[in-house]
């Protein structure tokens, strides 16, 4: 085990090392702290100010956070479900281009991580440049539990879960990726297992999970504050995820069921973290970035429910949900404040994708990131300096449950599937058997709901955008530079699935 952590180590200092030596950085640039808020699964239809009409939940946090900094109305993630917009967050860079074509990683009994070892991330980026680095909560990027011998520990028993016993050792989780510190789970069905660097020290009710990181999140910014170095918070929530447990404090308050209750518990918890930055006098020294890491399960939320009894609609005005391709799935909250150097209560309308956060941090410290790494992200820090600069990003590219794909521009969306991708109706089996187009092609400027299938009409758009997305597969990239190798090879059409 000792032989393993020390090669661990090695590879962490040899990648900051590189990111050193292949990047540039401005000594004049300030280095403000930066703070990561992913919500897990809320939809962007949760938050009442960007859904005013159709959100019922009651999030004044959040909305207070909406009023001091600025908010994106066309905001993606790089797919509709957890694992792989995850890995673009935090690596700048598509995950489909990786092994994991369809669905995410099953919860802690992968032979790799998703993240290779020699893959910049954004705190090992940031680690370069003096920051220190935390991730509390949800990691859901692949590791192994193993034993005292280095054998890895079976977590599941014919589907059911079994768990690692306390004890544990994780040899390839968040403190080989760039962390400096790490505590919380790694996914949903082993949510009970509390890890603290690279080990197991407890196991958890799942109702205490958002309180217990909130808690951690309180301490780590009290102690950061106290220190000279700037720092790099990754706070990844448990919530409004299933399972769908509010706290004892908070079962009730909506009078709308769990589910909002639980949303109402994490606006919350928004708030604590907010609240800490400003008691420790760091609030305007900090940029803060709130999100989601995909949109709302309809199954967990009982969205029918939410819609039909009480008017909630939790993903605003838009079609699907969580797992789709339709915007839904991927289109979700995405706030970000930096007192003195972003304008308060301003919003933009600018087509982006949480890829692009990598690259930001990188223009805000003053760094240039190798060719090698964030192939899939562009700085919108312009953007949130001056809400009328225009952004870089062109095409973002969308990818569902089953690994359907979907290229958007400012204009138009063309989607390779014939159904939702994913879980809503119809879905592709369903789809196919009514017979509807293999593609669908929507005008989002006249129709965001996807209503009207124009690929018929607008065949030189479906030829367009077809090649555009071919050509963002073959050169390895999205953004400008030396082309790049895919991990695998990729279908855009996947039609069997």
């Amino acid at each position: 085990m000792k032989i393993i952590k020390i090669i661990c180590v090695f590879l962490l200092l040899a990648s900051c090392l590189t990111a050193k030596k292949q990047t540039k950085v401005d000594k004049k640039i300030e280095q403000p702290n930066i703070v990561y808020i992913i919500c897990d699964d809320l939809g962007y239809g949760d938050i009442q100010f960007l859904n005013p009409e159709k959100g019922k939940i009651l999030t004044p946090k959040v909305d207070q956070l909406a009023k001091e900094a600025m908010s994106f109305t066309d905001a993606h993630t790089s797919s509709s479900v957890c694992t792989p917009s995850r890995y673009s967050i935090l690596t700048g860079r598509y995950a489909w281009r990786t092994k994991l074509q369809k669905g995410v990683l099953s919860g802690g009994d992968e032979l790799e991580p998703l993240i290779a070892k020699d893959r910049l991330t954004v705190p090992v980026l940031l680690k370069g440049v003096g920051y220190n680095t935390a991730a509390i909560g949800k990691w859901h990027l692949g590791f192994k539990f193993v034993d005292d011998h280095g054998k890895a520990l079976q977590i599941y028993d014919d589907k059911k879960v079994i768990g690692p016993p306390i004890g544990a050792t994780v040899p390839d989780g968040p403190i080989t990726r760039g962390f400096d510190s790490y505590i919380g789970f790694h996914h949903s069905r082993v949510m009970k297992t509390i890890i603290e660097n690279d080990k197991v020290i407890a196991k958890m009710a799942p109702v205490k999970m958002l309180q217990f990181l909130a808690d951690h999140t309180e301490r780590y910014i009290e102690k950061a504050a106290n220190k000279k170095e700037p720092f790099f918070l990754y706070l990844a929530l448990n919530s409004p995820h299933s399972p769908v447990v509010p706290s004892e404090k908070w079962q009730g308050k909506s009078g709308m069921g769990a589910y909002a209750d639980f949303v109402m518990e994490t606006d919350d918890v928004v708030g604590r973290v907010l609240s800490a930055l400003k008691k420790n006098d760091i609030e305007d020294n900090t940029i803060v970035f709130f999100t989601s890491d995909n949109g709302c399960s309809y199954p967990a939320s009982k969205a029918q429910k939410l819609e039909d009894k009480y008017g909630h609609f939790v993903s605003g005005d838009f079609r699907g949900a969580k797992s789709d391709i339709w915007e839904g799935g991927h289109r979700v909250p995405f706030i970000v404040k930096w007192p003195g150097k972003i304008e308060a209560n301003s919003t933009s309308d600018q087509l982006i994708c949480l890829s692009n956060l990598m690259a930001t941090c990188a223009d805000v410290v003053g760094v240039d990131i190798p060719q090698t790494a964030g192939e899939d992200s562009y700085s919108i820090l312009p953007i949130l300096k001056d809400k009328n600069a225009k952004s870089d990003h062109e095409f973002v590219i969308h990818h569902s449950i089953h690994g359907k794909f979907s290229v958007r521009n400012s204009e138009w969306k063309l989607e390779f599937t014939p159904g939702s991708g994913g879980w809503s109706r119809p879905n592709d089996k369903n789809a196919r058997k009514k017979g509807l187009p293999k593609i669908q092609l929507y005008n989002m400027k006249k129709d965001k709901e996807e209503t009207t299938n124009l690929y018929k009409s607008e065949p030189l758009v479906v030829k367009g955008l077809t090649a555009k997305l071919q050509e963002i597969v073959n050169n390895g990239r999205s953004t400008l530079g030396e082309n790049q190798e895919n991990d695998v090879e990729i279908d855009i059409f996947k039609e069997g699935l």
